[in-house]
């Protein structure tokens, strides 16, 4: 899916434009809001660095999954939070500030925890004591991705407000066109990925996203923090960086067998995450009535 023109030039451009229109309904006020209430950070940060992989490992060995396939959905465990993080915080009206500081905070953090975890699932595997560098190159790539938008967009609700607030309710428009553009793509796309793989490791996948959705905006919840806060750490922890772990997979390991698992994961969270977001606008409005 990497080598396709639709994913490696086009969604890019197209995740740029809709992070420009996230920018546009923030300002310094929120990210000073995110810095006095570290809780959300650490709660996020505790799910994404250490559950995800444990849980990524228990279905690893529940399942019974080859050890390549297997190697793939901890890699993905072991990836932050993707850009499309922040596009569905935004359409189920989540703190999409915090996104945004949980998605530079993970992609920095994951420098160390990335390797460290991917050799682990070398050892406990594999049998391999390969050393895995950190991906710096990708990491400053999704950085650039999500903060250079952003800070456009910001810059024009701070300069051009009026133009700012005629500007929200279209993009909000054209950020669900995205979507559904990009799932009916990748479907078409990796059709027969979908086909080989989709049995054996399909459901195990599938699993993998919801328990990641779900306990992500638990972990808030239990947390008392409030739903915009839960959902914005749910989506953080459950729309992962597929790219990045198939760029480890086919880049930094060679094993082309462990991207498959972050290819499916790639697809399934563009549906599930769409229908969590409209669960989540259903219980915010179910609660106001």
């Amino acid at each position: 899916m990497g080598n396709n023109l639709i994913f490696s030039a086009g969604l890019p451009i197209a995740l740029a434009i809709v992070m420009i229109g996230l920018g546009l309904h923030l300002g310094v006020a929120d990210f000073k809001r995110v810095a006095t209430a570290p809780r959300a950070v650490i709660v996020a940060l505790a799910v994404q660095t250490g559950v995800l992989p444990a849980l990524a490992f228990g279905l690893v060995f529940a399942f019974a999954l080859p050890p390549e396939l297997g190697l793939g959905l901890v890699l993905l465990a072991a990836s932050p939070g993707g850009v499309t993080a922040n596009l569905f915080s935004h359409l189920a009206r989540g703190d999409v500030a915090l996104n945004i500081t949980l998605t530079a905070i993970n992609s920095a953090l994951c420098l160390i925890t990335l390797p460290l975890w991917t050799a682990l699932g070398l050892a406990w595997l594999i049998g391999s004591e390969q050393a895995v560098p950190p991906p710096t190159q990708k990491i400053i790539e999704v950085g650039l991705l999500v903060l250079l938008p952003v800070l456009i967009g910001m810059g024009l609700r701070a300069w051009k407000p009026d133009l700012a607030h005629r500007l929200d309710k279209p993009v909000r428009i054209l950020s669900t066109l995205i979507l559904v553009a990009l799932i009916a793509a990748a479907v078409v796309i990796e059709r027969r990925t979908l086909a080989t793989h989709a049995l054996a490791l399909g459901g195990v996948v599938l699993l993998f996203n919801l328990a990641s959705l779900l306990s992500g905006y638990w972990a808030g919840r239990l947390a008392r923090l409030g739903v915009p806060q839960a959902t914005a750490i749910a989506f953080e922890i459950g729309i992962h960086n597929g790219t990045l772990a198939i760029f480890v997979a086919l880049s930094v390991l060679q094993m082309p067998a462990a991207s498959v698992a972050p290819a499916l994961y790639s697809l399934a969270m563009y549906v599930t995450g769409g229908a969590f977001a409209w669960w989540i606008l259903r219980q915010r409005r179910g609660s106001t009535k």
